[in-house]
């Protein structure tokens, strides 16, 4: 069993994206959109996974992050009043706001209206993990993945 590949078919049904650095896994997904005049916001998920061979483990991180940008209105410290473009991301999986999936994505969703099940993802990954011989760590940070 090639247990990266039986991983990425976890995400084969998704437009998501991965990138690979020094053995860390990275897959983002855009859950939700929101737009408004002259603005954009983007929910994603993310998660981050790391396959350690010698411990035969699966270290497993996973995260919602809210990016946006386009035109605000009004006083910015800094610049001129009036309006201007603003580009702004921000993430919730770091020290400002901590906490597991299922809590971030209710505070969400009180901005953004979607259905996504996050715990299919974790348990399908875990399920793989498993099936190789592979002990499963769920992480709520990335620190140490």
């Amino acid at each position: 069993m090639d247990l990266p590949e039986e991983i990425k078919k976890v995400f084969a049904d998704l437009p998501a994206e991965f990138s690979e650095k020094n053995g860390l896994v990275t897959v983002q997904y855009v859950v939700a959109e929101r737009k408004s005049f002259l603005s954009k916001k983007k929910l994603v998920y993310m998660t981050k996974y790391r396959i350690d061979e010698v411990r035969r483990e699966i270290r497993f991180m996973e995260m919602l992050k809210e990016s946006g940008f386009g035109f605000t209105g009004g006083w910015d410290f800094g610049s001129s009043p009036g309006f201007g473009f603003k580009k702004e991301t921000y993430k919730t999986g770091g020290k400002a706001r901590e906490g597991t999936i299922e809590e971030q994505s209710n505070l969400f969703g009180q901005q953004y209206n979607y259905r996504f099940d996050f715990k299919s993802i974790r348990t399908a990954v875990e399920k793989k993990a498993q099936d190789a011989g592979f002990a499963f760590k769920y992480q709520i940070t990335s620190f140490c993945l």
